[in-house]
């Protein structure tokens, strides 16, 4: 016990240094782990029980896809369904083919080829799912078309790890018994969902204690049953998530136990960089380099191919492979358990160790920056929208039709102004990427371009010249400056308003011309303010206005625009 304590000691004060660098130089913190764990076990061996760190890192695991669970709204994968699930399959398969014809030619064995491909076609929930949280994208249109793909990669993953740790006795009715095993755990936790846990949890709402402890209870009873029935015990968190994501108390939950998801995910980067053999890594350089290649570069090349051919614009498709360009915690699962088993050597072991890390830290990096990446390669991608069979807006809007206001991004921010200008008879132009907005702006019959705001071609497409108002509801710097200045070009005296997501942007945005910009997470207390100030003492105003809002979040809700857990 005291060197386990000892251990995880030096492991937080060495982090805490390292993290607290790679803040002031402004850089991801996930690196600074990883080079933790490189310099406190190869480099120093300071850590005396590796097996145990190794167990708290996937515990690290089980805890976050526990949060992740309770984090996603079902119906807001629907939209998405249709990419995610025939998409995803697509994507799994090439790869897994790419990497089974790579690692036959670099003269790989049969069954470590078939491991290879495995290992290359699932990407990270945990690691994607952190940055997309960071960055405040899970509830983005890429953001919820990756987390369906990466529902899908976990899925196979689980088949994969059954099928291995079985493969003397694979047969087609194995790999059913497989997935009716799966089946019949869905519906146990569909049950209780439904009938068993809303009381449960309504009386232990009563103490935040409790409900904690509660929480803690289910996380572990399905780890243990899925573990039991020969699953991984992260999935099994995962869908222990899902399972209380209908439950009114899953926010407190999340709040709960975000530190001690912390506190297990810092251990499990760490542990990735305590397992590089630096010895080995010589005879294993040029496979190294072929396998990066094909994660770096064509694993989102496929992913960005996939998206534009199911009807999403080149920025969406773009984004979305961008920040998949990694291979999943599972891939270590899978190596460890073919070693254990004596079915493949070390070799591969050290090699899908330097694979996750090598390409966790790229992804952290890739994805900080993307906005800024696509910019620079926007042009080149235009073939990604060639791609696209579907005709996505049937009646393309006249350059020279005129509008009294256009807004680009209908989330829930434009719906309200879309409603309160209609209200107010103006003409209105609605600019979107995403597919299910447009259908449903053809619906009401309001004029509307699929399109992004960072395009420049869609922007010269759009009388702007004759706005009264131009508005943006994207939060990204680069899109909104390019906005600005297209339409100051030709129209001094259209109000601009434009969305950022801190101050600094703000006032960068104002410096460039902006009129007013809206800063999302500042809006609740300056409504609440003119409230204040609004109703005073007049309870009739206020029961008024209550009743109002009631049926305008019953209609929210209906449209899937209630706001996405950010874990």
């Amino acid at each position: 016990m005291a060197d386990v304590f000892f251990d995880i000691g030096i492991i937080m004060m060495v982090s805490a240094v390292l993290a607290t660098v790679a803040r002031l130089l402004k850089q991801p913190l996930i690196p600074a782990y990883v080079i933790a764990g490189l310099l406190i076990g190869p480099v120093y061996h300071l850590i005396t029980d590796q097996s145990s760190i190794s167990l708290y890192s996937e515990i690290g695991i089980a805890f976050l896809l526990f949060i992740v669970g309770l984090g996603i709204d079902i119906k807001k994968l629907r939209d998405v369904g249709i990419v995610s699930s025939i998409g995803g399959t697509i994507q799994i398969l090439s790869l897994f083919t790419a990497g089974l014809i790579v690692a036959s030619l670099i003269g790989f064995s049969r069954i470590e080829a078939i491991y290879t491909g495995v290992i290359l076609a699932f990407s990270s929930t945990m690691i994607v799912v952190k940055l997309l949280s960071d960055k405040k994208e899970l509830d983005s249109l890429h953001g919820r078309i990756i987390l369906g793909l990466l529902l899908i990669g976990d899925f196979f993953a689980i088949v994969a790890i059954s099928i291995f740790d079985n493969i003397d006795k694979f047969s087609i009715l194995l790999l059913i018994i497989i997935i009716l095993k799966g089946i019949g755990m869905l519906i146990i936790a569909l049950i209780c969902s439904r009938y068993i846990f809303p009381p449960i949890f309504k009386f232990a709402a009563k103490s935040i204690e409790l409900l904690f402890l509660l929480g803690l209870a289910v996380l572990f009873a399905f780890s243990l049953l899925f573990n039991l029935i020969g699953f991984s015990i992260v999935i099994g968190a995962f869908i222990a998530g899902v399972t209380l994501a209908s439950l009114p108390y899953h926010v407190e939950i999340i709040s709960k136990m975000k530190p001690l998801r912390d506190f297990f995910i810092i251990l499990f980067f760490v542990s990735l960089g305590t397992q590089i053999s630096i010895a080995s890594i010589s005879d294993i350089l040029i496979p190294l380099l072929i396998l990066l290649a094909i994660i770096i570069v064509l694993k989102p090349l496929i992913t960005s191919f996939i998206c534009a051919f199911f009807g999403y614009k080149r920025k969406t498709a773009y984004l979305t492979g961008s920040y998949l360009p990694q291979i999943s915690e599972f891939a270590l699962i899978i190596a460890a358990q073919g070693v254990a088993l004596g079915i493949i050597t070390e070799r591969i072991l050290t090699l899908t160790v330097l694979l996750t890390l090598t390409t966790m830290v790229y992804t952290t990096y890739i994805a900080k920056y993307s906005s800024k990446f696509y910019m620079i390669f926007s042009d080149k991608l235009k073939y990604l929208d060639r791609l696209n069979p579907k005709n996505i807006c049937p009646e393309p809007v006249s350059k020279h039709k005129k509008f009294d206001v256009i807004v680009c991004g209908h989330n829930r921010i434009g719906y309200s102004i879309v409603k309160k200008a209609r209200k107010m008879k103006k003409k209105i132009l609605v600019l979107d990427f995403n597919p299910e907005i447009v259908k449903d702006m053809e619906k009401k019959h309001i004029p509307c371009i699929y399109g992004d705001i960072g395009d420049q071609e869609i922007l010269d497409s759009i009388n702007l010249k004759d706005a009264k108002m131009v508005v943006s509801t994207i939060p990204t710097i680069n899109d909104n400056l390019l906005l600005i200045h297209k339409t100051r070009r030709v129209n001094n005296k259209a109000i601009i308003f434009v969305t950022a997501m801190d101050s600094d942007e703000a006032l960068e945005l104002y410096d460039n011309g902006a009129d007013y910009v809206i800063i999302p997470h500042f809006l609740g207390g300056e409504h609440a303010s003119l409230m204040l100030e609004t109703f005073s003492t007049d309870v009739n105003k206020i029961i008024n206005t209550k009743l109002n809002h009631i049926k305008e979040l019953k209609e929210r809700s209906r449209l899937g625009h209630d706001h996405q857990q950010f874990i």
